[in-house]
């Protein structure tokens, strides 16, 4: 009998097209909509078991305090482990188990995981249960093919990655799960084209900006200070100033699609005035505030301390040119531009074998969005990660969101041969 090659576990990966059609399916029907965090637990066991039946040590880590986190809605994640023969590094395959709720629009089951023209649908199909998927059926083969393994394969289902990941991915690397001696490599399967290797993101940071105002009588608007009209003025000087200044800026990352390879914001939602949540006319008052939340998307080449002076120096000018302006600023959320090296070990492997295995070669890109790998490199300090996995990045938190099965049998083949590179210091 011929000893087991890579073609042994390209051939099993091609055996199991209809076992990762019904994984896919499985982990679809778990309705695991963050927020408030649906199904979690049931979801990661699910996971669990299967990978316990094949060898692994499965460990069930609760991000308690985190936000969200409650008896009702336990933050659970599974991490599970496999250990080779002989000491050698790990490759770790991370996908988030949580999606977005479900929206409108939808012609099939957003939970049915129904099968048709060669594609899977569901809520997450594509973002990312698809990939997860097809991580476990490309880490099973790797094992049943009796190929010499060295070191260790992990595969986690982490939780509110929709959310920031502070219950998932930022609560295992704040104790360690995500750095090294513990892991050397990471995969994220985040579907960003079955041809593609993602090595980072841009940055974010969201604020909330409140202008003041003084209430007053409508039909007397003079004795008032309306923090709408101060608002108004904000928002024309992020048009006459900060948007033209945003679109100047280019970065040299490899951000798709091309509109995102600039800085961007968007203005996430306004609230200004008396509430209308009930029956009949509003009270007529003069708004004594009005906020908004603002998404400010940024480059590499920029600084996060820069951004936000950036915004307050407009804020602060009108301080000082318009009569009775006053605002406050809040930070919501922020998070530094990642990039992992295309020529380290696991974005070069990656695209080796998609070269290797799709007969082109791989584009490298970043994602104009965030996703679990800044917590890696940031908390756990582990630069060696990228994301790849099945799926077009567009579908995502879409109605009718589906994965291809053909890009699902193709990636799972990348991710065995990346990681047998990884594992075994060889390429391709």
């Amino acid at each position: 009998m011929s000893s087991p090659t890579m073609q042994t576990v390209m051939d099993l990966i091609d055996g199991r097209t209809d076992e990762l059609v019904a994984l896919t399916q499985d982990l679809i029907r778990f309705p695991t909509i963050n927020p408030p965090g649906e199904a979690y637990r049931p979801c990661a066991e699910y996971i669990g078991e299967r990978l316990k039946k094949r060898g692994f040590v499965v460990e069930y880590v609760r991000g308690e305090g985190s936000p969200g986190d409650s008896d009702q809605y336990p933050r659970t994640n599974i991490i599970a482990r496999w250990t080779g023969s002989e000491p050698g590094p790990c490759v770790h395959f991370n996908s988030h188990i949580d999606v977005v709720e479900v929206g409108a629009g939808w012609t099939v089951d957003p939970f049915g995981g129904e099968v048709k023209d060669g594609r899977v649908y569901g809520r997450g199909a594509c973002d990312m249960k698809g990939g997860l998927a097809a991580s476990i059926i490309a880490v099973e083969a790797l094992i049943d093919s009796g190929l010499p393994l060295p070191g260790a394969l992990e595969i986690s289902g982490t939780v509110d990655e929709e959310s920031g990941g502070y219950g998932g991915v930022a609560y295992l690397a704040e104790r360690g799960w995500f750095s090294t001696p513990r892991v050397d490599h990471v995969i994220i399967p985040e579907p960003l084209n079955v041809d593609r290797v993602c090595i980072g993101h841009r940055g974010v940071w969201w604020a909330e900006i409140e202008t003041k105002g003084r209430i007053a009588h409508g039909s007397m608007p003079f004795l008032g200070d309306s923090a709408i009209r101060h608002m108004n003025a904000v928002m024309q000087a992020f048009e006459d100033k900060l948007y033209p200044a945003m679109a100047g800026r280019h970065s040299d990352m490899p951000v798709v699609p091309e509109g995102a390879r600039q800085s961007t914001m968007n203005i996430n939602s306004i609230h200004g005035g008396q509430a209308e949540g009930f029956d009949g006319l509003p009270a007529p008052c003069v708004a004594d505030s009005t906020r908004v939340i603002i998404d400010r998307r940024f480059l590499i080449e920029e600084t996060l301390d820069d951004v936000k002076g950036e915004v307050k120096a407009i804020l602060d000018g009108l301080a000082a040119q318009r009569h009775g302006f006053r605002y406050e600023m809040r930070d919501l959320f922020q998070v530094a531009p990642s990039m992992a090296d295309r020529d380290g070990p696991v974005a070069s492997t990656t695209a080796a074998a998609i070269e290797t295995v799709l007969g082109r070669k791989a584009q490298f890109v970043c994602s104009p969005g965030t996703y679990d790998q800044k917590h890696i490199d940031r908390i756990g300090k582990l630069k060696d990660c990228i994301a790849y996995g099945p799926g077009v990045l567009d579908l995502a938190h879409q109605p009718d969101e589906w994965v291809g099965i053909d890009d699902m049998t193709n990636s799972a083949k990348v991710m065995a041969r990346a990681a047998y590179s990884l594992l075994t210091r060889e390429q391709g």
